[in-house]
């Protein structure tokens, strides 16, 4: 099946029988194995001095033209598993394969190779270079694709501005990934939050012209394991009363990254058919200011009957989802899985390129660390740590939304989560940055899927069991 295309993309990759011209993706010590290489072709890249460094390209003429190229990849080819995104920027127009690659998996190098050439030009006159790669035979080339599509549906969500990514056209976005599979998509819009018990998806979102709802998705049958994914879908976030200064707002088109990121593990999960009961929810608010906006000092009563004393309407976030994973537990699933652009705590503790996750699921943990590894989509474990719980107590509700002190940030968020996720017993909450603050080979700046290709492998192993 072609994998769902939220935005139109030119392919990446050469249609099958394409005639293509080798790249030889080679670590130094393959360079001393003279027997794997053309002797005019080796002496051509030691007389233009080519080492294999990471990411290096050498083009090799033919008959007056270009006709292979070598590309290095450096020493240790773990540490830089999607270096080849660099090729779809260096490689001169045409289709290509690669011919060598002794040292690395030929399915990495082709994802890389991809994710290298996604390109944001939704507004701008800038074309995709002419440069296709032939995916090996030996290659899951529709899993590879399906992949690629996940990624891109995510950065292209991130990467839209809100003037056209607002809560009307998060739900649009969502209902065509759900009919294209043929999954049942049902939204609850506006005042209805607070007939159907939603308050705090509610409260967040009730000051933007563009009002507040909770999307749902289902996918396949039941018997099979249920798998929730729930995004958070703060399309912009203000900062609300408690306003963000200049510099901490520019990005807050980003604020949706959770969303956008359960959508495409979502478009895995269905592309591949994968034998699970699938529920995914969003709640997809704009956290505006105007007259009725939620107030410092307010205090709401959430979906579960906790009582959210607001010291702080910048972390409402969790508000929106507190009242999600309640209704999520409320059924519960197999594994719940949450993803959110939670807190600048996160950040500090981890950096832009780790996704800190929290569990108390010992197994699962186990299983997300393999995944991460064998995927080069890399998490880090940070502690569900008990002892803090004490600080989002609130005097005059049973918790609040923005303990003082400023400690612990990132944990005393998953903690106020976990008071919401009572009945699940495999559920884990990942605190993503969605965005890249510098290019990478196979990223360039903007927004990012984390995580996700690492969490598919884990549902597609649970499916198979």
């Amino acid at each position: 099946m072609t994998p769902f295309q939220y935005i139109e993309r030119p392919s990446v990759f050469s249609a099958k029988g394409a005639a293509t011209k080798p790249v030889y993706a080679v670590t130094p010590a393959d360079l001393e194995e003279e027997s794997k290489f053309e002797p005019s072709a080796l002496a051509w890249a030691k007389a233009a001095g080519f080492k294999a460094e990471a990411g290096a390209l050498l083009l090799m003429p033919a008959g007056g033209e270009v006709g292979s190229a070598f590309f290095g990849l450096g020493n240790d080819p773990v540490e830089a598993p999607f270096v080849t995104g660099r090729l779809s920027k260096l490689l001169p127009a045409g289709d290509w394969h690669i011919e060598t690659a002794a040292s690395s998996s030929l399915e990495q190098l082709a994802l890389g190779y991809g994710l290298g050439a996604y390109i944001f030009n939704r507004y701008k006159s800038d074309k995709q270079r002419d440069v296709r790669l032939s995916i090996p035979e030996t290659v899951d080339a529709a899993d590879v694709e399906r992949q690629l599509a996940a990624v891109f549906l995510a950065r292209d969500l991130v990467n839209t501005p809100t003037n056209e990514m607002g809560p009307i056209e998060l739900e649009a976005a969502f209902r065509a990934l759900g009919e294209y599979y043929g999954a049942t998509v049902t939204s609850i819009v506006g005042e209805d939050l607070l007939e159907e018990n939603f308050p705090l998806i509610h409260t967040v979102g009730r000051a933007s012209v563009s009002p507040p709802r909770l999307l749902e998705l289902r996918w396949g049958e039941q018997g099979h394991p249920r798998v929730t994914l729930v995004g958070k879908g703060v399309c912009f976030d203000t900062g609300g009363l408690d306003i963000k200064g200049a510099a901490n707002m520019a990005l807050m088109k980003k604020d949706m990254g959770g969303a956008a990121n359960v959508m495409g593990l979502a478009l895995m999960i269905m592309d591949a058919g994968l034998k699970v009961d699938l529920q995914v929810l969003v709640p997809a608010v704009e956290n505006s200011i105007s007259g009725n906006a939620f107030r410092p000092g307010d205090i709401y009563r959430s979906r579960k009957g906790i009582t959210v004393q607001i010291d702080n309407t910048d972390a409402e976030g969790r508000l929106v989802l507190a009242d999600a994973l309640a209704y999520a537990d409320e059924n519960p699933p197999d594994l719940m899985i949450d993803m959110s652009t939670l807190t600048g705590a996160a950040r500090v503790a981890l950096g832009t390129e780790l996704a800190p996750y929290f569990t108390d699921d010992e197994a699962l943990s186990a299983k997300l660390m393999e995944a991460a590894k064998a995927e080069a989509d890399p998490m880090w474990r940070l502690p569900l740590w008990m002892g803090y719980d004490k600080d989002i107590r609130a005097r005059a509700a049973d918790i609040t939304n923005s303990p003082s002190g400023g400690m612990a940030g990132a944990i005393t968020a998953a903690l106020f989560l976990k008071r919401f996720v009572t009945v699940t017993k495999s559920w884990a909450h990942f605190d993503i940055y969605a965005w890249v603050l510098a290019d990478k080979p196979h990223a360039p700046v903007g927004g990012e899927a984390f995580a996700i290709r690492a969490l598919y492998r884990v549902i597609r192993d649970m499916a198979a069991k």
